[in-house]
């Protein structure tokens, strides 16, 4: 029988301060219908979360030859690094199968992501690991004899359901750091699981690639990281996280409707099953829009040949063919 334990981390004025800035964002985030974006802005996310994510860890594909390898198209570039994108995309694809409480899943997807690249890819280590950094001995792993215990531990803390999602998310991806459970590849399965615990309750993180501000701070990720171990607790990291999660759904306010393409919206409306509808309630999907914008759209749509129109002025309807 294992006797769970609850991982040490502080509640700051910050985290507070944090949290509540993020379920504000997010429920505004709900409200534009932002959380099911176009396809192509999916895919666009998708490409940038695992791009940035093997950045972190020396990989240098761009993101234009990890959509090229998206739509199997062949590539130029380091055999490892073009393995690595390719089983990353196809652990992103079965990101909603994972149960962010199943130690198998998650052994599962390690498998996944380390294919061809580690031998024992989905295995704990069997040895003990130390992090150095220059000549210096940065984090030395708890020895491999308890990992099994340790990892158990950790997924009896994500059944907790008194805890909050958003503290969760962070106090697993840094624990699961400190124990370093396998020989190579734990910073992806970190920020992947992290993922995985987001998704469960918020649906916006599937796509959202906070990866990309992780990758822009690196310094301060694994300084986070650092400060967390010298305190024996992870309000540190708990903080940075929460921030980078912030800036991430900051930046998908201020800047999806610049990128959002009349086809885009046009695409995501008609995905809604809508059989007839006015110009009205097509701007209340799309809220933040002009009306000579919503103008263009219904005028392109008609030229698409997607609907026709029925009626005049404030009285005209669109019915879907």
């Amino acid at each position: 029988m294992i006797l769970s334990m609850k991982p040490p981390y502080d509640i700051t004025p910050k985290i507070l301060k944090l949290i509540s800035a993020i379920s504000e964002k997010i429920g505004e985030v709900n409200a534009n219908y932002l959380s099911k974006q176009s396809p192509q802005l999916r895919k666009q996310n998708r490409i940038k979360t695992i791009q940035s994510s093997l950045q972190i860890e020396g990989n240098t594909l761009t993101e234009d030859q990890i959509t090229a390898l998206l739509e199997n198209k062949r590539i130029i570039g380091p055999k490892k690094d073009v393995l690595e994108v390719l089983n990353a995309i196809k652990v992103y694809d079965n990101l909603k199968k994972y149960k962010l409480h199943s130690e198998k899943d998650f052994l599962k997807a390690h498998a996944s992501l380390m294919k061809g690249l580690i031998n024992n890819a989905g295995k704990y280590r069997n040895q003990s690991v130390g992090i150095v950094k220059g000549n210096n001995i940065e984090h030395v792993a708890p020895p491999f004899q308890q990992v099994p215990y340790l990892m158990k531990n950790l997924f009896e803390y994500l059944k907790d359901e008194q805890e909050l999602t958003l503290i969760k998310s962070c106090v697993f991806h840094y624990e699961m750091e400190f124990i370093h459970p396998f020989l190579d590849g734990n910073g992806r399965m970190g920020r992947l699981w992290q993922t995985v615990i987001l998704l469960n309750e918020y649906q916006i993180f599937e796509f959202l690639p906070f990866e990309s501000l992780i990758s822009a701070s690196q310094e301060e990720y694994y300084q986070s990281l650092s400060l967390s171990d010298k305190l024996g607790k992870s309000t540190p990291f708990i903080e940075y996280m929460l921030g980078v999660i912030e800036k991430s759904l900051s930046q998908l306010l201020n800047y999806n409707n610049r990128i959002l393409k009349d086809n885009d919206r046009l695409e995501y409306f008609l995905s809604q099953g809508y059989k007839e509808f006015s110009r009205r309630e097509y701007m209340n999907v799309f809220k933040d829009i002009a009306s000579a914008t919503a103008s263009r759209d219904l005028k392109k749509g008609i030229e698409l040949n997607l609907f026709k129109s029925s009626g005049q002025l404030n009285k005209t309807k669109y019915i879907v063919k």
